[in-house]
């Protein structure tokens, strides 16, 4: 008789969930223009109608706001920072 023994973990809390990545693991986050102050509350007003990119941690706080993807990743590899794909 063969029996597969799979190891179960436990689950995470919800302070281990939203510190997961912490320091380590950011995403790039395409953005209107007009839904800048909502991240950035300090921003300047912006001419409407932009597309920018926001480099945010893994707990989703912003870090960086740019023009290009590039260069919210640029930023991100300067940091460190491992971007990933979030969908």
């Amino acid at each position: 008789m063969n029996v597969e023994k799979t190891a179960t973990a436990a689950p995470l809390t919800q302070e281990q969930f939203a510190n997961l990545g912490d320091g380590a693991i950011a995403y790039v986050r395409e953005m209107r223009s007009e839904d800048v102050s909502r991240l950035f509350p300090q921003a300047p007003k912006i001419e409407p109608g932009l597309q920018l990119f926001a480099l945010l941690s893994a707990d989703g706080t912003p870090i960086v706001l740019t023009d290009t993807r590039d260069a919210a990743v640029a930023n991100a590899w300067q940091n460190d920072l491992q971007t990933v794909s979030v969908h």
